[in-house]
């Protein structure tokens, strides 16, 4: 009979290892169903700006290796381009007051009085139709109108 318990044995080993592989198998064509869990964000998407790639052209004026000659290219046309007139834009009473700096970054704030009325500007910001394009600690550059000017600090 020794023979016979280890036969049951091997046998319960057997099938205890054929049903776990079977219990994984339906388990893994069945799953449970996941909690599905709904999250509010108060957050904004904004997507980013995509930059302007830039186009190039390779020329090709070599020597054409099979006729031995120098292809050259064929002149350009010069076109002959009127200017328009300019509108008389109305000059405005623009002052640069001040200048604030942030040594930790490279934002800096330009204290700019635009017809009596003083504002806070940083690079690119614009307020009555005038946009500060650039500035340094004595001068800025502002744009109005089509026009560029440069104005020094007044103390």
């Amino acid at each position: 009979m020794k023979k016979n318990n280890k036969t049951y044995v091997l046998l319960a080993v057997v099938i205890s290892i054929w049903g776990i592989i079977g219990y994984k198998f339906i388990s893994t064509i069945n799953p449970a169903p996941k909690e599905i869990v709904q999250t509010t964000s108060d957050k904004i998407f904004t997507p980013q700006q995509l930059k302007k790639r830039t186009v190039f052209s390779i020329t090709a004026n070599y020597r054409d290796p099979f006729l031995g000659t120098v292809s050259t290219p064929p002149k350009k046309v010069k076109k002959t381009t009127f200017k328009k007139a300019q509108k008389q834009v109305p000059k405005k009473s623009i002052q640069y007051t001040g200048f604030i700096g942030d040594t930790n970054s490279n934002e800096n704030i330009f204290f700019v009085t635009v017809n009596g009325q003083q504002q806070m500007m940083s690079v690119n910001d614009t307020f009555q139709e005038v946009k500060l394009v650039r500035g340094t600690k004595s001068t800025i550059k502002v744009k109005y109108g089509g026009a560029t000017r440069t104005i020094q600090l007044t103390e």
